[in-house]
């Protein structure tokens, strides 16, 4: 199949680069290309082998052995050194993961045909091993299981693979070009396997007309005649790889001083990197960048360009902040410029150092301010008064009742907040589930050997194995029979249906809570749109309550109306318990596998409705998972929020404990609360009375 030409595409000058100078250095860890749908990330990828060099292999090896450093441990060895026929060139592989592989087959794992016919133990290479000394695509490195995403970064970093599996010990070289696509409206990367990849790039389609037409124009062109249009630009291509290769010459020979180690030192310090491979990063994509300008030593242009590429990604304080790099503060921490003038870049074409900026495709986690109401405050609303804030918004008969909208607050990393047991429902990244790509954890037998499907090859020769003299066997091969089978048992992780219960009563706005409840929701929103789930908005204020978002997967569309909801009157919690309860319910009958996940965030006041210690016992009694979210403030504390959450059976989590941060059994108990008010609590959600 033709490949869209490298030096074809149109801008993504940022990209490009970043692909070439790991292309010269390998060692610089990979590049991860984050961008919005359609701006020709793979395109970009899948056409960058065609300029690799290409590369001289042991004829025969799986592992792609070099004649010139052969691995003594290689699999396939011993290899004859300087032998006749002991080289064989082929051009770099391109080799991608899919989303949906499995650890055995990125690794590799026991030859199941030789393990069954012939007896002996053999490995059948993977994935890393087809990689190695060429490239390595992962399309949605996000969606990526974290498990494999930990063994493909291990590899990566150390250049070998380990494999202690199914009876085999095996490890063999895995040096290869690493690159990750992603899109930010589908989820992060976690923080520490972000800082994994050397460089990461934002891809944006361009912004200019005359750029978009130039792009159609050759995408239509590729279409119609892919050979001629290779052809066109085959001079070109010739020349970028040309220029690679000399590059890759070269990087030995480039000076690195201590004086730009100092400046690179004072780069990583002025923007407050944590560790040190940021560093090492720009030291070596400095080198590489001296090099595709067929400079003899590292320059101040060089430590830019590498800090542009490696520092955007690990500047974020946490994982909601949108990556991106202060260029004025970049050249601040570099001080002068060099005084010699840098050394022209080759003559061999395609993408070179740029001094300005890329377009910032972001992760859209940044939201506008909403509209302020107007309505003035009510002057009788003091934040540290223990009197009825309820009672305080509520206007003059006749009138309607007084509302106000809060801004939402400071969002942060939220703790993971998970149903218990093990699902079977959607894929995601919540809660314990039974999947069938998960990590594989037991063996068990399949519901019959006809529909055994991912057969677990060390399980079933185990269980075999003392039945070969009863069953006669003579030769190498092994005897099974279908009990023998045995399938993987595999745990993962599952999406929920996350419902937000919100309380927008009097109580919350005078006591000036809103802006941080809606802080706190929103953190919560942002994990559950990383966490792949659906999620749904029920409030409760005045007479009753409101079902604001059906459930759905737009995360966004919750945030948006969250940060809308005013706030004012009574408090009718049972109003809410109830209207949650109906949803959940209609839910169950559209999609019976996702669990639900009950997240209510109240002070525990009901001063309107009926008595919610009904409400709380349904939801109880139908199993529902529950976590309340205590938002009382102040000197004075009631604690009532606990007695709701032993009413419903639920976690118990403060404001303060949503924090990732936070003690692990936050969310398990009411451990900050005292006997004596969690029993007066109870009564109170028992009996008959209001609590006002």
């Amino acid at each position: 199949m033709t490949q869209f030409p490298f030096s074809a595409i149109v801008a993504m000058d940022d990209m490009r680069l970043a692909l070439v100078l790991n292309a010269i250095s390998p060692a610089i860890g990979g590049v991860l290309v984050r961008g919005e749908k359609g701006s020709a990330k793979s395109t970009a990828v899948r056409a960058l082998t065609a300029v690799l060099p290409p590369v001289d292999v042991v004829p025969g090896c799986r592992f792609s052995c070099s004649p010139d450093d052969l691995d003594p441990q290689c699999p396939d060895g011993p290899h004859p050194r300087n032998g006749a026929g002991a080289s064989q060139r082929r051009p770099a592989r391109l080799v991608e993961l899919p989303v949906g592989t499995t650890e055995d087959r990125l690794t590799g794992s026991l030859d199941i045909g030789r393990a069954l016919t012939e007896g002996v133990t053999s490995f059948q290479p993977g994935l890393l091993a087809a990689a190695h000394r060429g490239v390595l695509y992962v399309d949605e490195v996000n969606l990526l299981h974290d498990h494999l995403v930990d063994l493909l970064l291990d590899a990566a970093a150390l250049g070998t693979n380990y494999v202690e599996r199914d009876g085999v010990s095996v490890r063999h070289q895995a040096r290869f070009l690493l690159v990750g696509t992603m899109n930010p409206e589908e989820g992060e990367l976690r923080p520490q396997l972000l800082d994994r990849f050397g460089l990461t790039v934002e891809a944006a389609a361009p912004r200019d007309p005359a750029s978009r037409a130039e792009v159609v124009r050759r995408r239509i062109a590729f279409d119609a005649d892919p050979a001629a249009f290779t052809a066109r630009f085959a001079a070109e291509e010739a020349g970028l790889a040309d220029a690679i290769a000399a590059a890759r010459d070269r990087l030995a020979d480039v000076v690195l001083d201590d004086a730009a180690l100092e400046r690179i030192a004072g780069v990583c310090a002025a923007f407050d990197v944590d560790g040190l491979r940021a560093d090492i990063v720009i030291a070596r994509a400095a080198a590489a960048h001296a090099a595709w300008r067929g400079a003899t030593a590292v320059a101040r242009e060089d430590i830019r360009a590498a800090s542009r590429l490696a520092l955007p990604h690990r500047r974020r304080r946490n994982p909601f902040d949108a990556p991106g790099l202060d260029e004025q503060q970049l050249d601040d921490a570099l001080g002068d410029s060099d005084d010699e003038e840098p050394d022209p870049p080759p003559d061999g074409g395609g993408p070179g150092p740029r001094d300005t900026e890329g377009p910032d495709g972001g992760d859209n986690q940044t939201r506008p301010e909403p509209e302020q109401d107007n309505a003035p405050a009510d002057p009788r609303a003091d934040p540290d008064s223990a009197a009825s804030d309820d009672d305080r918004q509520q206007a003059p008969v006749g009138q309607a009742p007084r509302e106000s909208v809060a801004p939402a607050g400071d969002t942060f990393r939220a703790r993971r907040l998970e149903v218990p047991g093990k699902g079977q429902g959607a894929a995601g990244r919540r809660s314990k589930a039974t999947t069938n790509a998960g990590r594989t954890v037991g063996a068990r037998p399949p519901r019959s050997p006809s529909a055994a499907k991912d057969v677990h090859l060390t399980a079933t020769l185990m269980a075999s194995a003392p039945h070969q003299l009863r069953r006669g066997r003579t030769g190498p091969g092994l005897l099974l029979e279908g009990p023998d089978l045995r399938e993987h048992r595999r745990e993962g992780r599952e999406s929920n249906l996350v419902l937000f219960v919100v309380d927008a009563s009097g109580s919350m706005a005078a006591r000036r809570r809103m802006e941080a409840v809606k802080g706190a929701v929103l953190s919560l929103l942002l994990d559950a749109y990383q966490r792949r789930d659906k999620v749904g908005l029920v409030c409760f204020r005045g007479a009753g309550a409101e079902l604001l978002l059906p459930p759905t997967s737009s995360v966004d569309a919750a945030a948006r109306r969250l940060e809308t909801m005013p706030a004012g009157g009574r408090t009718p919690l049972a109003a809410g318990l109830t209207e949650a309860h109906a949803t959940l319910r209609r839910e169950r009958l559209r999609d019976p596998l996702r669990r639900p996940l009950l997240v209510v965030v109240t002070d525990g006041r009901h001063t309107a409705g009926g008595d919610p210690a009904a409400a709380a016992a349904a939801l109880r009694k139908d199993g529902v998972a529950a976590v309340v979210v205590d938002c009382e403030s102040g000197p004075v504390r009631l604690g009532l929020a606990a007695g709701l959450a032993q009413a419903l059976g639920a976690g118990y989590l403060n404001l303060g404990s949503l924090s990732a941060g936070g003690s692990p059994s936050a969310a398990r108990a009411a451990d900050g609360v005292s006997a004596e008010t969690l029993a007066g609590s109870v009564r109170a959600y028992r009996g008959d009375r209001k609590v006002a």
